[in-house]
């Protein structure tokens, strides 16, 4: 083991130890499986909230349907301040409870009975926390279009669907459906998850019943509220024909249609990869709000402003990055890789935004070659900081470095070269979408997975990019014509193959920590390490 590797292992077990000794009880209580939370399944919410957009204000119903696992009396529903949960309600009965911060523990009347379906009615009120920096601080944001009408949208990812509504605010427990019901003054529609079924309108306001047929995780369920206009197209794809829907904002119908070309396009190369869409039953829908955008399952929002890029920028310097909207690719790979496969602890998160910024490069592969694909998934590198690993600590709520986009698409393209086979790595990638269909998921059992199927055992490889900030260092030594050559700052075990070229033959060499050396008929004059994958290297004297 190298010095710099022994001072890097004690650094991040250092800075692990910081990290721990910070997490509160708060922390535990949002990111664990605590003893009021795992004796229930949530199985189905049906939701109605009612928003006044003048007030900034909502309020509303949420009717909790579960099935107990074991008997237990008291449950943790969650709800963050200033949001107030009014009132807990059982078979008409009023329901005591106590809460600790967002965490509110309800009593129920009696001990439930294991295998037994019961309901919980919810009611709820309060002004929702404003996210200054939508997607990424979280709450609800409320503007106007060009007409002075209301533009308002909510995206919580990180801060937890808590921050608007009571739910079981955990993602390993998902609803196997929902029921949104979306009250707004009249002249403003509302967008919901799934399939609209009807509208309802009173003098002063209209309700949108919304239907989600599929499981959903919590943090997936959106409301848009705008003056929107509409329009519609179907996509035939593996599973029949899919309905898509696009709402825009008035002023920006032309530019939307023009733009929103793209969608049908990210379909065809995404059910190449990946499979079906894994939501036909509940549509597909592009919303405009007055953020960058999200992931809002069967609801994907959007505010790219209808260009190519992000925000027109290409954040691969490559060139290909202009050559797609980045909202409308990235936040719709989701539905694949965070939506249908979501992370059971946001420890975890790596598995939906990995493979979704990996999924960029896929769509750039499918319309223009694996050549320009590699240009864009290298091109990134450059934003991965390795600050730390990109698994975070278990059971507090934490996620892992933000290095969990472009560190993990790397890796993955790294583990294409690998594989060495273009198709395996495809039924792969769409055996991950079938092996765990709908389900809440840990990295291991990707992990798992990807080296079962591929035949290669990966553990050391997972170790070293998943587990640690050490980028795998190739040292080499050309003496006439023998190469020299080990690897530094890796974990112990690590022997990943790497392609080389040797005079304009490329070549596999099989680095370990230990120094090996082979022989070639002629003096070696030029040495490259193949750039896709994702090491350093340094020649050494």
């Amino acid at each position: 083991m190298s010095a710099l590797l022994i001072i890097l292992l004690f650094s991040s077990c250092a800075e692990a130890q910081a990290i721990q000794n910070k997490y509160t009880r708060a922390d535990t209580l949002r990111g664990s499986i605590t003893p009021e939370r795992e004796w229930w399944d949530v199985t189905h919410y049906d939701l109605a909230v009612s928003i006044e957009p003048d007030k900034e204000f909502i309020s509303g119903v949420n009717t909790v349907s579960y099935e107990v696992l074991k008997p237990n009396q008291t449950l943790q529903i969650d709800l963050q301040k200033p949001m107030k949960l009014i009132r807990a309600a059982q078979d008409g009965k009023t329901l005591s409870f106590t809460n600790e911060g967002a965490a509110h523990f309800i009593t129920l009347l009696k001990k439930q009975k294991k295998g037994a379906k019961n309901t919980l009615e919810l009611t709820f009120e309060g002004i929702p926390v404003v996210g200054a920096r939508l997607p990424w601080d979280g709450g609800w944001t409320w503007q106007e279009d060009a007409n002075g009408k209301t533009f308002a949208a909510n995206a919580n990812q990180g801060i937890g669907p808590s921050i608007w509504w009571p739910n079981k605010d955990i993602p390993y427990d998902e609803v196997s459906g929902l029921d949104l019901h979306l009250t707004v003054p009249k002249g403003l529609m509302a967008i919901g998850n799934g399939k609209l079924v009807d509208s309802t309108s009173t003098n002063e306001t209209t309700t949108y019943n919304w239907t989600v047929k599929n499981p959903i995780n919590s943090y997936a369920v959106s409301a848009d509220v705008a003056d929107y206009a509409h329009f519609s197209e179907t996509y035939t794809g593996e599973k029949g024909v899919l309905d898509l829907n696009y709402y825009v904002l008035k002023e920006n119908l032309e530019k939307a249609k023009k733009q929103f070309k793209q969608v049908p396009m990210m379909l065809k190369a995404f059910e190449h990869w990946f499979g079906p869409y894994p939501f036909y039953e509940d549509g597909y829908k592009l919303v405009e709000v007055p953020y960058l955008g999200m992931e809002h399952q069967s609801n994907v929002t959007y505010g790219n402003r209808y260009e190519n890029g992000y925000l027109g920028r290409d954040l691969s310097g490559s060139g290909w990055g202009l050559k797609f909207d980045f909202i409308i690719i990235h936040e719709s790979g989701h539905e694949w890789f965070a939506n249908n496969i979501t992370n059971k602890d946001v420890a975890d998160m790596w598995v939906h935004e990995g493979f979704t910024a990996y999924s960029e490069n896929l769509y750039v592969d499918y319309y223009f070659g694996k050549e320009a694909s590699a240009e864009y998934v290298i091109g990134t590198r450059f934003a991965i900081s390795n600050d730390r690993p990109i698994i975070g600590t278990y059971g507090v709520d934490q996620e892992g470095s933000g290095d969990m986009y472009y560190k993990g698409a790397n890796i993955l393209h790294t583990l294409r070269q690998l594989i060495e086979d273009n198709e395996k790595w495809r039924q792969i990638l769409r055996g991950l979408n079938t092996e765990f269909y709908h389900q809440t998921v840990t990295s291991a059992q990707v992990e798992n997975y990807i080296s079962k199927e591929s035949g290669i055992n990966l553990t050391q490889f997972w170790d070293q990019y998943l587990r640690t900030i050490l980028i795998p260092e190739l040292q080499y030594k050309i003496k006439e014509n023998t190469l020299e050559f080990r690897y530094v700052d890796i974990v112990e075990g690590f022997d990943m193959p790497v392609q080389v070229n040797v005079n304009g033959i490329e070549k596999w060499i099989t680095p370990t920590a230990e120094w090996q050396s082979e022989s070639f008929e002629k003096t070696i004059t030029d040495f490259k390490v193949d750039p896709d994958f994702y090491i350093e290297s340094r020649e050494t004297k």
